[in-house]
C-alpha cells in the first residue's frame, strides 16, 4: 500500500490556523457525513445499509483501490491499496461507501464494489508452520512467512485452516490477522 500526497509545511499549517476552520473545508467539502467513531473491537452492530455486522472482515477486490478521506468522490484520496485479496475490516457504512481499516489501522472510505466478502487473512508471525490438523503436535505440511495472504477456511476457537499457493494447513489464530478471536466457522 502506498500513501499519496505530501506532508503540509509549517507555512501551510500556520495559514490554515490563521484562516480558521473554513480553510480546511476548501479541500474537504462538507457533506452529510456520518460523525461516527470506529466501534471498539468487542462491540458489533448491524450496518445501516447492508444489514451485515459491523465491524466485519472482507478483502480487497482489485489491485488498485483508492481510499478516500470521506464517503464520496468529492473527498481527496489519502491512500492507494495495491494488493488484491488483502484482508480489511469494514468499520462503518454510508450509502455505497464503506470505511475500512487494515492490519496497520490504515484506511478510509472505499466504494462498496471495491471489496468482496471473500475471507482472507495475513500471516503476522515471522515463520509459522501450517499443521496437518489443529494441534501443536501435528505434522507440519508447509511454512508461511510474515505478510503472506491466505484464503481462510474453517476455524475453531483457537485454530484456523488457511490455504495459500497450493498449500493448506492449520495455524493458531494468534498467528494471523483477519479473523475475530471468538469466531468459529465451517468454511
Amino acid at each position: 500500500m502506498a500513501k499519496i500526497g505530501s506532508r503540509p509545511t509549517a507555512a501551510v499549517i500556520a495559514a490554515v490556523l490563521a484562516l480558521g476552520a473554513s480553510a480546511v473545508w476548501a479541500q474537504d467539502p462538507p457533506a452529510a457525513t456520518p460523525q461516527t467513531v470506529a466501534a471498539p473491537a468487542e462491540e458489533v452492530r448491524i450496518g445501516p445499509v447492508t444489514k451485515l455486522p459491523v465491524p466485519r472482515y472482507v478483502s480487497l477486490r482489485s489491485k488498485k483501490i483508492n481510499v478516500r478521506r470521506g464517503p464520496g468522490l468529492d473527498y481527496r484520496k489519502d491512500w492507494v491499496f495495491t494488493r488484491a485479496g488483502w484482508p480489511v475490516q469494514v468499520v462503518d457504512e454510508y450509502g455505497n461507501w464503506r470505511r475500512i481499516v487494515d492490519i496497520d489501522d490504515a484506511g478510509g472510505w472505499v466504494y462498496h464494489a471495491m471489496i468482496t466478502g471473500r475471507r482472507t487473512v495475513v500471516v503476522t508471525e515471522d515463520l509459522i508452520a501450517l499443521q496437518s490438523t489443529p494441534e501443536t503436535t501435528a505434522e507440519p505440511v508447509a511454512r508461511a512467512q510474515r505478510g503472506v495472504v491466505a484464503d481462510l477456511g474453517a476455524c475453531n476457537p483457537t485454530w484456523c485452516e488457511i490455504e495459500a499457493e497450493g498449500y493448506s494447513g492449520w495455524v493458531p489464530k494468534s498467528a494471523i490477522w483477519g479473523v475475530k478471536a471468538e469466531e468459529t466457522r465451517d468454511r
